[in-house]
């Protein structure tokens, strides 16, 4: 039975969470966090490289026992740690362990004084009005936890997992469906090819010879846990990890019909139906007819010509203006891979990376940029050993000697610097005017209010050496809530002091949003793409950055590092 990237975070996690019930020793639960996080977000199976014997200790926070522990899950399914740390705690705390305003100590105050142990019996003592009677909670912390508790419940991603999970799951069985003697085409649609943050399930379109040998090895592959029907030209199975994946098998006549239609997105879909209807046809899965005659449908671009429109990206399929923009001949021209000269944003063994400073630029000159940002943490973040200025200075220096080296790279000369509560910036301007870039961040404080959050970035702006507002609105997918935040005021400010923000393509994070790169467009602020990279092989994100990006309808010029570096410098200059 295959072991995905997702089974072996998951086991990590909750190794972390229930080191946290037990108290245990704080270093050792970042350790498993950090490691679930990295193999969670890894762009291959952990699997093969287990089986290809390579060393995982070269990936981001995975040490010699962590590699073995890896080894372990891939070979056995299952973790010895985990299994002893289950019959010390109680596993159902874990649940609670997910709400914010509880930390370990009280998921174990509120257990052992009130018996709770789920989040439906600390909803229900929460609205009783019982646990502020507990020390150390009182009423303002109770009232916290019953809105935490609504946002959980009211979160519209339930159930679904994020992109790269989908990714690792969807290419494998991709592969193992087109090794199938007859097959002719077989595709991924929905919101996987919409390139959607997160997805609820798989639809998979296909077109061969023998649809019903088709349907046997679909239904037959070994990461299937339930048949939920299976037909002539239709299955449904649900795989181990939960996702449910449809299977569906049309003549190549309207192989192109299919993808528009189970593409989607739904209110896409209508839009492009209406439009049809005006000019008497009707569109569906099968094809475009007028009448009973099948006018279009092989091809995609056959389906949206028949509506008197051009291509639409997939990307773009969500009904937020891309079919009048297509009707005015007005689509966005959208940036790609290719487009990057460089990236803005990463991290070295100096901090919290994996690889050194040379390792990381030699590899980022691999991937044929014409430069790479070195932003290690300033010293706020003590957990990741954060530079002060001493040692950001003997940073510059290796840098300076390095960009001696080559001569079409250049390492930047740069730092990740922490925006405090009071808005000033966790480094001098001493130290910060030697640098190319300074990238500003929040990672503390997130639960300020909307108001004092705003000032904060706002004050730090004002800061004439802040080029880059990182990660945004702090975000983890599924893990933590944006701060609160008045993007637009922000916006503006980033538009008048000739800075910009940064799509974060870490998996978990994409911050900026999708909804929010387009804001930043339409105002005219333009983004960089950064993959916050902590590993040679974390700069292969920058891929999920780019689907950010065009999710947000951004073109090359949108893309702050999509220039040269004479221009980019020029564009970093405030003054």
């Amino acid at each position: 039975m295959p072991i995905h990237n997702n089974d072996i975070a998951e086991i990590f996690d909750r190794v972390a969470d229930l080191l946290d019930l037990s108290n245990g020793d704080q270093f050792r639960i970042r350790a498993y966090r950090n490691a679930a996080r990295t193999i969670s977000s890894l762009s291959r199976p952990a699997a093969d490289m287990v089986e290809h014997q390579e060393d995982l200790t070269k990936l981001s926070g995975i040490g010699k026992d962590l590699a073995g522990k890896i080894k372990e899950i891939v070979e056995t399914g299952s973790l010895v740690r985990l299994k002893e740390l289950e019959s010390q705690v109680p596993a159902e705390l874990t649940a609670l362990m997910n709400i914010s305003d509880l930390g370990p100590r009280r998921v174990l105050i509120l257990h052992n004084k009130l018996g709770i142990s789920t989040p439906e019996e600390l909803e229900r003592f929460a609205k009783n009005g019982e646990i502020r009677q507990l020390a150390g909670f009182g009423e303002k912390t109770e009232q916290k936890i019953i809105a935490a508790l609504e946002r959980q419940a009211s979160r519209n991603d339930q159930g679904r997992v994020k992109f790269i999970v989908a990714e690792q799951i969807a290419i494998p069985l991709l592969n193992y469906l087109r090794n199938l003697k007859g097959v002719e085409q077989v595709e991924a649609a929905g919101s996987f090819r919409r390139k959607g943050e997160t997805v609820a399930d798989l639809d998979i379109v296909a077109t061969c010879t023998e649809s019903a040998k088709m349907m046997e090895r679909f239904t037959r592959y070994e990461d299937v846990e339930r048949i939920i029907s299976k037909g002539d030209t239709r299955s449904s199975v649900a795989l181990r990890s939960g996702l449910q994946v449809d299977l569906r098998v049309v003549p190549p006549a309207s192989f192109g019909a299919a993808m528009h239609y189970f593409t989607g997105s739904k209110a896409h879909n209508i839009a492009i139906r209406k439009l049809g209807v005006k000019m008497g046809l009707k569109i569906n899965e099968y094809g475009v007819f007028r009448g009973d005659r099948r006018i279009a449908g092989k091809s995609e671009e056959e389906v949206y010509r028949s509506v008197g429109l051009p291509y639409i990206e997939p990307e773009l399929r969500e009904d937020r203006g891309e079919i009048e923009a297509a009707r005015e001949n007005n689509l966005p021209d959208l940036v790609e891979l290719k487009h990057l000269k460089g990236d803005l944003q990463s991290h070295t063994t100096a901090t919290d990376g994996k690889f050194s400073l040379e390792d990381m630029a030699e590899a980022a000159r691999e991937r044929g940029y014409e430069y790479f940002a070195i932003t290690d943490h300033s010293k706020r973040v003590y957990m990741a050993k954060g530079l002060d200025s001493r040692g950001l200075a003997k940073q510059i220096k290796a840098i300076e000697r390095l960009n001696g080296k080559w001569r079409t790279f250049r390492i930047l000369k740069s730092s990740e610097v922490d925006i405090l509560e009071d808005g000033s910036l966790d480094l001098p301007d001493s130290i910060l005017k030697e640098l190319d870039l300074v990238v500003c961040s929040v990672h503390y404080n997130f639960n300020l209010s909307r108001k004092r959050q705003t000032d904060r970035i706002l004050r730090a702006m004002d800061n004439r050496y802040f080029n880059i507002l990182a990660h945004p609105t702090g975000r983890r997918i599924g893990m933590r809530e944006p701060y609160e935040l008045d993007l637009q005021r922000i916006l503006e400010a980033a538009k008048q002091n000739r800075c910009y923000l940064e799509i974060n393509a870490q998996p978990e994070r994409l911050d900026l949003a999708a909804v929010h790169v387009k804001m930043a467009k339409e105002m005219g602020v333009k983004l960089a793409i950064s993959t916050d990279a902590h590993s040679i092989a974390d700069l292969e994100y920058m891929r999920f950055g780019i689907a950010e990006a065009r999710r947000g309808w951004l073109e090359r010029d949108d893309v702050l590092n999509t220039r040269g570096w004479n221009q980019l410098k020029k564009m970093l200059q405030r003054q």
